[in-house]
């Protein structure tokens, strides 16, 4: 049974929540996540328009990547990929028990986004910029 969670780019930011209800409540962050990349792609236009051309530039959440690397491919967190639909300006839609692969189309990079942190935690940090 998949966990999908679902908000709309027009809903407004949640306010009152304190830390536990945020990154330890059944969406798992991903909504603050998402609500930050929203946040971001008004601070930081350029950034945003590089995310809305397909790229997966380096964020607060393993999975975006400066530039290429010698292994082509690499995990990523959900919730960076919850920042990047805000970014982007897309609704968040995220299914918490699936991976999702995309490819950057600045580096070519493929990068599979996982809820097995495992999967990611032990990865080298990238020369890239790649944030923990």
């Amino acid at each position: 049974m998949s966990r999908t969670v679902h908000r709309r780019y027009t809903e407004p930011e949640r306010t009152g929540l304190d830390w536990s209800e945020i990154w330890q409540g059944a969406d798992r962050g991903v909504i603050k996540t998402w609500e930050i990349g929203r946040k971001l792609a008004l601070q930081k236009p350029a950034l945003a328009a590089s995310a809305k051309a397909g790229e997966l530039p380096p964020l607060n959440w393993k999975g975006g990547v400066a530039k290429q690397l010698k292994k082509r491919e690499k995990f990523g967190s959900l919730r960076y990929l919850a920042q990047w639909q805000g970014l982007r300006g897309e609704d968040l839609d995220l299914d918490l028990e699936a991976e999702v692969t995309l490819t950057c189309s600045k580096t070519g990079m493929v990068t599979t986004f996982t809820p097995d942190i495992r999967k990611f935690a032990n990865q080298q940090n990238d020369a890239g910029g790649d944030e923990p």
